[in-house]
């Protein structure tokens, strides 16, 4: 007869467990794949095959019973490390939609907000085109694949069970909010040299010929250019986004 006892149970389990709940915890709330979109029990059945497929190459997994209060502090530690890299990607995506806020301020275009279901708030015409086009760049560039490269090496830069909160002091997220405006002054600069150059030569035409209405012909004028230059910046953005990604994901390596 085929018996086994509860630490048995455990030691099979353990390599698993703490594995899916890092993975389960980045899917749910990461960009693109964690979206509302995305059914719930699409993302659970992700997480899953992809911890059953990275566990031998993990390193061992302390066998912890559920019940006592260390497994309570290694599920927080497991947790908090799949949220914080989802937070990190989403500073790059934050980085992006910003780029597409300035562009869209000079532009002339933020006064065409809308209601964003997917994010629950107001958003304006170019954000979300910013941000609907680094979706589908993070897909061709398989930004799937180093979020999953990532999470498997953050096993070994931060082990369970070692000290639950010591990736804190090494990432230090309380920090990554300036890559938000470095980077998305990065990506839109050019669109905002090329507006700034259109404002003044209507500015000089203003002084110039004063009896032409340059309001009138002000805001086709920027729009055309600023639509120009998005799409003249749009196959340049893929260098910043990549570097800026694989920039975030290397502090859990």
């Amino acid at each position: 007869m085929l018996t086994f006892d509860e630490a048995q149970v455990w030691a099979w389990v353990s390599p698993l467990l703490w594995p899916f709940i890092r993975v389960l915890a980045l899917f749910g709330v990461v960009p693109v794949i964690g979206q509302r979109s995305v059914p719930a029990r699409v993302r659970v059945a992700l997480s899953f095959l992809i911890a059953v497929a990275v566990q031998p190459s993990l390193p061992p997994m302390p066998v912890v019973p559920l019940d006592s209060p260390q497994a309570l502090m290694l599920v927080l530690q497991q947790v908090l490390i799949g949220l914080s890299m989802a937070f990190a990607v989403r500073i790059v995506f934050a980085a992006v939609e910003f780029a597409g806020e300035i562009g869209g301020l000079q532009m002339g275009l933020n006064f065409a907000g809308f209601f964003d279901p997917a994010t629950s708030g107001q958003t304006t015409a170019m954000s979300n085109f910013f941000s609907v086009t680094v979706s589908w760049l993070f897909i061709v560039i398989n930004g799937h694949l180093l979020l999953i490269a990532a999470v498997v090496q953050s096993f070994e830069a931060f082990p369970v069970g070692a000290e639950p909160f010591a990736f804190l002091r090494a990432t230090r997220p309380e920090l990554w909010g300036a890559q938000i405006f470095s980077l998305g002054l990065w990506i839109a600069l050019p669109l905002i040299a090329m507006l700034l150059f259109t404002n003044l030569v209507l500015g000089v035409i203003a002084r110039v010929a004063q009896q032409m209405n340059i309001f009138a012909i002000g805001f086709p004028i920027t729009l055309t250019v600023g639509l120009v230059g998005v799409l003249l910046t749009l196959p340049l953005m893929q260098q910043p986004f990549t570097s800026a990604l694989e920039q975030m994901l290397s502090m859990f390596q």
